[in-house]
């Protein structure tokens, strides 16, 4: 017993001293941090998204107190309200930033698209997009099993029943979290107030694309023919539209109409627009 009870003092004893000289140490070369670092970080939204380029809220508020050169304006999640702090706090000017919101490039729910096979595999979508591409007929369609869902550090996106994710635009901070893990880059930023979008992301030739997808863009160029301002374009079979210039001169969404499959929608709307799509 008394053995055990030495032992016992000795470890004890061995413990406090290398915890004094722990504590010396990290006294001595203990690095100050600026306080002005904590102070941004305060302010930011906390949401760890990497939008602004840097591992997370504290290495964006080291790299802009420190470096003259960055910017006030990278925290996307923040927009124009936490960019001013940062740049009141850092005296910085700062730029006038564009808000953006994220859109889903597809309209191929479970009724409108065509299935390839039946995928009972991992429910994510860069785990289905492995074989064959995934189980939609389109290859360049949403898969639907929420993987940006799931990525979303706002809470700003859930899953319909027809399987694709809905964006709720009052929560959605245009960080692009959703946008980087979407494996077929059906989610893009487009800026708040842009009229119109185009519902679909495929490359397909018109035939086919409305084959997979009753609601595919076909490339027919009508939107572009109607637009009056040349806001639209035809790029490998897809409509694209120029939200800058359609947003600032645009008054009449008259390719909203025009479209026959309907893939031209209101930005951010659930609700289609009523029209034959058969």
């Amino acid at each position: 017993m008394s053995i055990a009870i030495s032992v016992l003092v000795v470890m004890t004893l061995v413990g406090l001293v290398f915890g004094f000289i722990l504590a010396a140490a990290n006294k001595k070369f203990a690095i100050e941090v600026n306080p002005l670092i904590h102070l941004v970080e305060d302010i930011l939204p906390k949401g760890q998204c990497g939008a602004c380029g840097y591992a997370g809220c504290m290495a964006y508020a080291e790299a802009v107190v420190m470096d003259p050169d960055i910017s006030p304006n990278l925290c996307i999640p923040g927009k124009a309200t936490v960019a001013k702090l940062v740049g009141e706090l850092t005296g910085k000017v700062t730029a006038e930033m564009e808000p953006k919101v994220a859109y889903v490039k597809c309209n191929g729910t479970a009724s409108n698209a065509v299935k390839a096979y039946q995928y009972s595999g991992i429910q994510d979508c860069a785990a289905a997009t492995l074989l064959q591409g995934g189980p939609k007929g389109c290859q360049y369609g949403c898969i639907g099993f929420g993987t940006c869902v799931k990525h979303c550090p706002f809470d700003a996106m859930t899953m319909s029943e027809e399987g694709l994710p809905i964006i709720n635009s009052s929560k959605c901070t245009g960080c692009g979290k959703c946008e980087s893990v979407c494996p077929k880059k059906v989610i893009e930023l487009v800026p708040i107030g842009s009229p119109v979008t185009v519902s679909c992301n495929s490359k397909d030739k018109g035939a086919l694309a409305r084959k997979l997808c009753r609601v595919a863009c076909i490339g027919c160029g009508i939107c572009a023919k109607n637009c009056q301002h040349d806001a639209i374009k035809i790029e490998n079979n897809l409509a694209i539209v120029d939200s800058t210039i359609c947003s600032t001169k645009c008054s009449e969404t008259t390719c909203l109409f025009k479209c026959p499959t309907g893939a031209i929608r209101i930005q951010n709307s659930v609700e289609t627009v009523e029209r034959s799509v058969s």
